[in-house]
């Protein structure tokens, strides 16, 4: 590829310093999405310019004027603190004509969405836990048909966001309660859909219209006890301390059937297209005991941090970490954006 200017797209807090030296791990772990790919697209050789965006989009027009950069590398997930008004921002660079990397709006948009993630999946007859929503107007009342265990989780925030070993409920009082809790502390509607035990998978996928699937991955709870209940909770995916404790491990995932991989690599593509994503993604998944396979939810634009499941599982395949930012530079300069049409 031959050498761009890349302008980072990141939250304003976000933007990394030069060295992680005299930095704690926990301090690092805040920017080490945008520390590596910083680093690794200058590695590359490419001209970087990080910007930084909180609630000013006219930071972002004059960043393209002055640097007219060939591609946005896009890990801003947020916009004024609102994680849904990520495809606005997306939105607003195909407004300028500009290239940029990850998911487009619609996918964006259909994907942040939970609750309509699900009801196209349905559609699709692609497996999903079977849900309904609690609005922050309403009280909670659970509809018939719908039997404990259920999970509660926010209908639009992502990154385990408002889950912890308490969003497992299993009667009415416990069900108010965590409903309550995710309106307080999300400001969001509850999403509350059936919980699925089983093996906790997540699959990468990464093309726009022809998608690549990567290896499966699965989490692995080595030093949870026997009776509880497995689920990637945000303590569980962003406290160090905490997954050494569980005994925290995510893997390539081992024993399954030619059959099964087959079966999840076709519904995850089925998933990618059903919800117009493109760029690149990643579902995650419950396989119950029996075989059946439920798509959890799809996560456009995960975390592309050096050593995450993403990038650990293209290594598998042999796409190195460069490869990786790369193919998604290309895949970005050759989206097919409405404004290349006209």
């Amino acid at each position: 590829m031959k050498k761009l200017r890349a302008l980072v797209l990141m939250h304003e807090t976000l933007v990394p310093p030069s060295s992680l030296d005299g930095y704690s791990e926990s301090e690092i772990l805040e920017w080490k999405t945008e520390f590596d790919v910083v680093n690794t697209l200058r590695e590359l050789g490419h001209e970087v310019l990080p910007l930084g965006v909180y609630d000013d989009l006219g930071d972002l027009r004059r960043a393209k004027e002055d640097f007219k950069p060939h591609i946005v590398f896009n890990l801003l997930e947020e916009f004024h603190g609102v994680g849904v008004y990520d495809h606005h921002v997306v939105s607003y660079l195909e407004l300028l004509k500009q290239p940029y990397t990850g998911c487009n709006p619609r996918g964006l948009l259909l994907a942040r969405d939970k609750p309509l993630a699900k009801k196209i999946l349905s559609w699709h007859r692609i497996s999903t836990p079977g849900f309904f929503v609690v609005s922050r107007s309403k009280k909670t009342r659970r509809p018939a048909g719908f039997e404990y265990p259920l999970l509660v989780k926010s209908a639009s925030e992502d990154a385990s966001m408002g889950i912890t070993e308490r969003s497992v409920v299993r009667d009415d009082d416990e069900l108010e309660q965590r409903v309550l809790k995710i309106h307080e502390e999300t400001q969001t509607d509850a999403l509350v859909e059936t919980f699925i035990e089983g093996r906790e998978l997540y699959v990468g996928l990464i093309g726009n219209r022809r998608v690549k699937t990567l290896p499966i991955w699965e989490m692995h709870f080595h030093n949870a006890k026997p009776e509880s209940t497995k689920i990637a909770t945000s303590r569980v995916k962003w406290d160090p301390e905490y997954q050494k404790k569980l005994g925290i491990e995510t893997t390539e995932a081992s024993d399954l059937p030619k059959s099964v991989k087959d079966e999840i690599q076709k519904i995850c593509k089925r998933t990618y297209k059903a919800l117009s994503l493109s760029g690149y993604a990643r579902m995650d998944l419950r396989l119950k005991e029996n075989g059946d396979v439920y798509v959890i939810e799809a996560n456009p634009n995960p975390n592309l941090s050096f050593g995450e499941d993403l990038a650990e599982s293209a290594e598998i395949v042999g796409i190195n970490y460069e490869q990786l930012l790369t193919k998604i530079i290309s895949l970005g300069l050759n989206y097919q954006a409405e404004w290349r049409l006209v």
